[in-house]
């Protein structure tokens, strides 16, 4: 697998990172930082090399469905599971603290205040979709390597920032358990959005992949396209809807308890 120097350094220094933090909190309280956030933590990691490794980028350059794949992988694949990784307290051991001080009272604190509530979030995440899925620039991200990279970087931050309000690593409860039913619902529908789109337009809206001497698995620019679709539509079934069944499960014991510590309502003839 090769990888190129920029994503390869970014992700070492947050391996670091995340070790550095990991190992601080497991010595005082191990119940924060079991293996299990380890392992999160690497196959997040693991997602993230496979996304920009040399193969899955080549086929990316020759195919619609493989480059919708490895889009997919780093918007929603790599920081959802970084962030189950690094939720509650071993969030504030894997940050530096001389970078919490530098950035505390400033006006970039206000900036990632802001961005990061729910719908800006979402309106961050939304707009990173719909502007590199234009055909115009998603051929110049193909044909320019550094907008590839800004395309990338952009995906995986707009990505974080949306599975924040969903997984709330801070615990800053901007949403409750039904209102982050209703932000996956807008996830979702807008990947349709955008699923639809390509699957029911009968002509290749790429025309970087109408050329393309040795299709993948030799399908047709159009048959490609079609293929993109049900790929996005496949994996926001798959991981939009475990959030959501994990959520639905969370908010069905939460109203069981509450319905427990109620008292019971009293005959009005009793007594």
């Amino acid at each position: 697998m090769i990888v190129s120097p920029l994503p390869l350094a970014t992700t070492a220094a947050a391996c670091v990172l995340f070790a550095r933090g990991f190992r601080r909190l497991r010595r005082r309280r191990p119940e924060y930082a079991g293996p299990g956030r380890a392992v999160l933590f690497g196959l997040a990691v693991a997602a993230g090399l496979v996304a920009v490794s040399a193969p899955v980028d080549e086929l990316a350059d020759e195919s619609l469905a493989a480059h919708m794949a490895q889009h997919l992988l780093l918007a929603d694949v790599v920081p959802l599971l970084a962030l189950l990784a690094v939720r509650g307290p071993l969030l504030l051991f894997v940050v530096p603290g001389f970078l919490l001080r530098a950035v505390a009272g400033t006006r970039l604190a206000d900036v990632l205040g802001a961005v990061t509530r729910p719908l800006p979030a979402f309106g961050i995440w939304l707009g990173a979709l719909a502007l590199w899925h234009v055909p115009a620039v998603y051929g110049a991200a193909l044909s320019r390597p550094p907008l590839h990279v800004v395309e990338h970087a952009s995906f995986v931050l707009a990505g974080t920032l949306a599975w924040m309000q969903v997984v709330d690593p801070a615990h800053r409860r901007a949403l409750g358990t039904i209102g982050r039913l209703v932000f996956l619902l807008g996830m979702f529908t807008a990947g349709q959005m955008l699923t639809m789109t390509l699957v029911l337009v009968q002509r290749p809206l790429y025309e970087e992949y109408a050329h393309v001497t040795q299709p993948l698995f030799g399908m047709s620019a159009l048959a490609d396209q079609d293929a993109a679709g049900l790929v996005m539509m496949a994996e926001q079934m798959l991981l939009l809807g475990a959030a959501a069944a994990v959520l639905l499960r969370r908010h069905l014991i939460e109203s069981d308890k509450a319905a427990a510590l109620e008292p019971a309502p009293t005959h009005p003839f009793a007594g």
